[in-house]
Order: C-alpha cells, then sequence, then structure tokens
C-alpha cells in the first residue's frame, strides 16, 4: 500500500515543499515582526525621521500604531 500511494503522491511534492517553504518564510516574518529589538530600532527610526522634519506627525503617528499592531499580531 505505501508503494502505490506514493507513485500517486509523488507528482505533489514539489507543491507540498512550496508550501512548507512559505510557511517557514511566514514564520520568520512573525519572528522579526515580534522580536522586541526590531520593534525599538523600527520606533527609533520613525523618531529620528520626525526629528529630522521628513515626516509629519500624522505619518510618525500612523507608523507607530502600525508598528505597534504587527507586534501584538493584531
Amino acid at each position: 500500500m505505501g508503494l502505490v500511494s506514493s507513485i500517486f503522491t509523488w507528482p505533489l511534492a514539489p507543491v507540498r515543499t512550496l508550501m512548507r517553504l512559505g510557511e517557514l518564510i511566514q514564520e520568520q516574518i512573525d519572528r522579526e515582526l515580534r522580536n522586541p529589538a526590531a520593534v525599538r530600532r523600527r520606533l527609533e527610526e520613525i523618531e529620528a525621521a520626525r526629528q529630522a522634519g521628513t515626516i509629519s506627525e500624522e505619518e510618525e503617528r500612523e507608523a507607530v500604531e502600525s508598528i505597534l499592531r504587527q507586534a501584538t499580531g493584531r
């Protein structure tokens, strides 16, 4: 039975591999978005941009909210 099922499922192996690769990439992205050091670094970059005058207060607020939403998983 194992040989027969292997023969029929073998053509799907590349699809399964690609799906698993996508899952691994998504897991890594989630870890990076929630990493406290990365969140702090992005918030510091936004603050520096605001102090330099390259973004407005509204843009700063929106960016900070977006980062915090991503960090909390909402």
